[in-house]
């Protein structure tokens, strides 16, 4: 929040995360399901929390991750935040000055203590898509990472059909072009269970 009535967002739209709970669910897992604001409605089965913050949602996913042992981190939070809050609504002005301080990189820190949880970044770059995505990979200490392409007529915002790559970290590649993201989820959950079962 900037102010009481303003705030710091993205466009996502949480759509991934959902399909990948439904997904999840329908395969049976025990399924945990962390949200942003949305109109969603979370799949029956799912044990659901509702967040506002990027705070809010790393108390969460700390909370949560001991107890799991794959997690999806699909969510698009917000690089920066406000330094300070203001507790009256900010009036017009000519122009403002907003400073802004970077959030920790939850998905980052969770990796700190991995163990052999099998965790899956999602990515989304406006350029050198797959480099980027090898790169944040390797530095999040990830097993896979689900790399989004914005750009050139496509967004992935939004829809419920969209594009990824799936990059892994023994150097695999698989791609899916122009799918419903019900579709994508339950090719990512397919993966995800064998690799846990092999």
């Amino acid at each position: 929040m900037i102010d009481p009535v303003r705030y710091l967002s993205n466009i996502s739209t949480g759509v991934m995360g959902f399909e990948l709970a439904r997904a999840s669910c329908r395969e049976g897992c025990a399924t945990t399901l962390i949200s942003g604001p949305t109109l969603l409605k979370p799949p029956r089965g799912a044990r659901y929390f509702s967040v506002t913050t990027s705070r809010d949602l790393e108390k969460a996913a700390h909370k949560a991750f001991p107890h799991c042992d794959v997690l999806f981190m699909t969510s698009a939070v917000c690089d920066f935040r406000p330094a300070r809050f203001s507790a009256r609504k900010i009036r017009r002005k000519p122009f403002l000055n907003l400073k802004l301080v970077r959030t920790p990189d939850i998905l980052k820190n969770l990796t700190r203590r991995k163990g052999k949880r099998v965790v899956v970044g999602f990515c989304l770059e406006t350029e050198n898509l797959l480099e980027r995505a090898r790169k944040k990979l390797k530095e999040k200490k990830l097993d896979y990472i689900v790399a989004n392409f914005l750009g050139k007529g496509h967004t992935p915002f939004g829809h419920h059909r969209t594009s990824i790559s799936l990059l892994s970290k023994d150097g695999r590649v698989l791609s899916l072009k122009d799918v419903p993201k019900l579709k994508v989820a339950r090719f990512l959950i397919k993966i995800i269970l064998q690799d846990k079962s092999s």
